[in-house]
């Protein structure tokens, strides 16, 4: 029986020991290789590209030669104004990485000892970085499954049995479900989007799909519209899971991931940011065949590339 890649030795290119063994120097150079790949981590201006500039060692900034601004490793990415050290950076993305199924932000601030609010910025500021591999504007091709699960919007029941509503109806609704649409091709990218209910995943396809490809789909009857513009293969889940290949395995996989990050390690998850977590489990099942290592330097280039987060900058004092 042949191994499964995750409990191989191959999966396991970084450590946290590592990390904190090789120091804040090695952690800063590795940021700086991320941010100039083309320079081998020498500093490039962002304001007018000039690639000659002095160091300020004891600020670990630099001033360009040529129009003599002053600028960070991290200036005009997410990362902009922190305060945490490169290292725990660097701890942070490999404890993100490292868990397949997503982690706690309660257990990221103390495996980093840092405050909650810190942790679950940081977090949501990596996310935004791993949508950027997610949200490529590409047509899906080949094969594509489309499904939706329902997340939130849970109702609590009252205690006594009389007292209790048909929490299916509308008026008993609390107005904070959302529907996960994932369309996932099955040798390739998983694109999710959250919408209010499952029938505009129609449009979503109309935008998203290739008019070439094939697709699978589940018997619900918004997916009949999908026939006018696809060759489409239907799967009767009342009846049966798999019919002679006819199925959304692809997309179940995405939910189950997604459903045990939700419920299992976040437990509440707010509506308005659900397609940051739903980016994060499609971010996963994408990879999860690639080396922690290599996940790792993916999350630090994708973050050293991403703008300065216009949602997550100062969100606590906006929020206060």
């Amino acid at each position: 029986m042949a191994q499964h890649f995750l409990l191989s030795a191959g999966s396991r290119t970084l450590s946290l020991r590592s990390i904190y063994k090789a120091g804040e120097d090695a952690a800063y150079q590795t940021f700086c290789e991320m941010r100039w790949p083309e320079t081998d981590g020498e500093a490039v201006c962002p304001c007018c590209g000039f690639d000659e500039a002095y160091k300020i060692t004891t600020r670990r900034k630099f001033k360009c030669k040529a129009c003599h601004h002053q600028f960070s490793v991290t200036s005009g990415t997410i990362f902009a104004s922190r305060k945490m050290d490169f290292v725990d950076l660097l701890a942070a993305i490999c404890i993100i990485v490292n868990a397949s199924k997503g982690v706690s932000m309660v257990q990221l601030s103390r495996d980093l000892d840092c405050q909650y609010k810190t942790a679950f910025v940081l977090a949501h500021k990596l996310r935004e970085a791993m949508a950027m591999e997610v949200h490529t504007g590409e047509v899906l091709e080949g094969h594509v499954e489309i499904d939706g699960a329902y997340f939130g919007g849970h109702i609590r029941p009252e205690n006594a049995k009389a007292d209790r509503k048909d929490r299916r109806l509308k008026e008993h609704q609390t107005g904070k479900r959302r529907v996960v649409i994932v369309m996932r091709e099955r040798a390739g990218r998983t694109l999710p989007t959250v919408a209010m209910n499952e029938g505009e995943g129609v449009a979503l396809a109309q935008e998203n799909v290739s008019r070439t490809a094939t697709m699978s789909a589940d018997e619900a009857s918004h997916w009949d519209m999908l026939h006018a513009g696809w060759n489409v293969d239907r799967v009767n889940h009342s009846e049966i899971y798999s019919d002679h290949g006819k199925h959304t395995n692809m997309a179940e996989s995405f939910f189950s991931r997604l459903r045990r990050m939700v419920e299992g390690q976040h437990h509440h998850v707010s509506p308005q940011y659900l397609h940051q977590y739903a980016n994060h489990a499609a971010w996963l099942e994408d990879n999860r065949r690639t080396d922690n290592g290599t996940l790792a330097q993916i999350v630090v280039s994708n973050a050293m590339g991403a703008p300065v987060s216009r949602n997550w900058k100062g969100y606590w004092q906006r929020a206060a």
